[in-house]
């Protein structure tokens, strides 16, 4: 009796999670309701060794809608253009986007993040995009953290995008959809690196994301997207000469490194399910939304339209699945499932880094009768649906805290 009341506890505290969905009504979301923005700037989100083998701090400005009282809101992480040499947190796009998305009632953050690589080589670009992506990380982190903790921003810890334009965008590309070692080229040296989550900031929380808003960014491969991910907003334009809408070479004096655009990864996304928005800005050149030309106004309307028009109805939906908040138990084990609700499989993965041990699962229903057992072989795993209903169930192992299901 006692083990039953302890699943049947857990399972009502993972339903008040469920059901704890973000407010969209009185057109929070989508009008600008707020007409202040309160800016904190230089919050220090970690620090980590930059390419000069220095400590280097890593601060963020945090834009909140003044006067807001909601007690959880959801997030949104931007990281700036710059090919990995230059911008900063303050770029006039940045401060822009952030404004405007805060107005509707979000918590926006634009981050800065490591720059600088030498040699000016292929090699070094790939490893400076993967700073980026861990600072990224970190970032996310840090919202988990304090929403566990001081609660300073108010975040909803299962409501966290990040986003960035160009360079910014293969940030938030990595940090949505690279997930396993073997997909970074082992020219890179990940491990030398600190691993896909890196060392930035902010350990024991989960850098998992509700979705990934992709501005003129690019990535290495489109099977880093797969079943189950994050859902993915891109804008991009067709002429862009620096980051390929398809794909091309980055880094006009660097040796080849071809990567593919948004024109490939959204159809990639659709492919495997994932849901997806890609707005094409035809005939024009690389990140048009930042200019302040007529043009160049008009893009970042139509770009922050998109962006709004994408996430309003995910914030409508259980948010980022994570295994009891991604809590780690003795052995440092995590679990991640996705997507959440689910109609069809289940993708079970563990995040980066983690040591995955093969091990003996249960799935036990709202009732706390145990409704399935399977082995859980491989790191990312697709847990098969079946012949389960509709549902929320517990998913539990040897070596996990219990992570929620959900199908419908």
């Amino acid at each position: 009796m006692n083990r039953f009341l302890l699943v049947l506890l857990a399972w009502l505290g993972l339903q008040a999670a469920a059901s704890a969905q973000i407010d969209t009504t009185g057109g929070r979301y989508y009008q600008p309701i707020f007409p202040n923005v309160t800016v904190t700037s230089g919050v220090v989100y970690g620090s980590a060794i930059n390419f000069l083998g220095a400590t280097q701090p890593l601060a963020m400005d945090i834009y909140q809608p003044t006067g807001d009282t909601v007690s959880r809101r959801p997030v949104i992480i931007f990281a700036h253009q710059g090919g990995f040499v230059t911008g900063s947190r303050t770029d006039a796009y940045m401060v822009d986007v952030c404004t405007r998305l805060a107005r509707l009632g979000y918590v926006t953050a634009s981050i800065d993040y490591r720059l600088l690589f030498f040699p000016f080589d292929t090699v070094n670009i790939a490893k400076a995009s993967i700073r980026g992506m861990q600072d990224m990380r970190a970032a996310v982190r840090f919202f988990r953290q304090d929403a566990a903790t001081a609660r300073t921003y108010r975040a909803h810890p299962r409501y966290i995008v990040v986003g960035g334009s160009s360079a910014g965008g293969f940030c938030a590309l990595q940090v949505g959809y690279l997930d396993r070692d073997a997909e970074v080229p082992a020219y890179v040296g990940l491990a030398s690196l600190g691993g896909i989550e890196g060392q930035s900031g902010n350990p024991g929380y989960s850098s998992a994301v509700l979705a990934v808003l992709n501005l003129s960014g690019a990535t290495e491969s489109t099977s880093y997207i797969e079943p189950g991910n994050p859902p993915l907003c891109s804008v991009h334009g067709t002429a862009d000469n620096v980051v390929p809408y398809l794909k091309g070479r980055v880094g006009s004096s660097l040796p080849p490194k071809y990567v593919v655009g948004s024109g490939l990864l959204n159809p990639r996304a659709t492919a495997v399910g994932v849901p997806n928005t890609l707005r094409t800005l035809r005939g024009a050149g690389h990140i048009p939304f930042e200019s302040t030309s007529a043009n160049g106004l008009a893009y970042a309307d139509t770009t922050f339209r998109t962006i709004r028009d994408f996430l309003r109805p995910l914030l409508r939906q259980p948010g980022t699945v994570l295994s009891a908040a991604n809590a780690t138990n003795i052995k440092g084990q995590t679990a991640n499932a996705y997507p959440v609700p689910a109609s069809t499989d289940i993708r079970l993965s563990v995040p980066g880094g983690v040591v995955f041990r093969p091990q003996e699962m249960e799935m036990l229903d709202a009732t706390g009768r145990v409704v399935r057992r399977f082995r859980w072989e491989e790191a990312n795993q697709l847990l098969l649906r079946e012949g389960l209903k509709a549902g929320t169930y517990l998913l539990r192992g040897e070596q996990l805290p219990p992570v929620r299901l959900l199908f419908e």
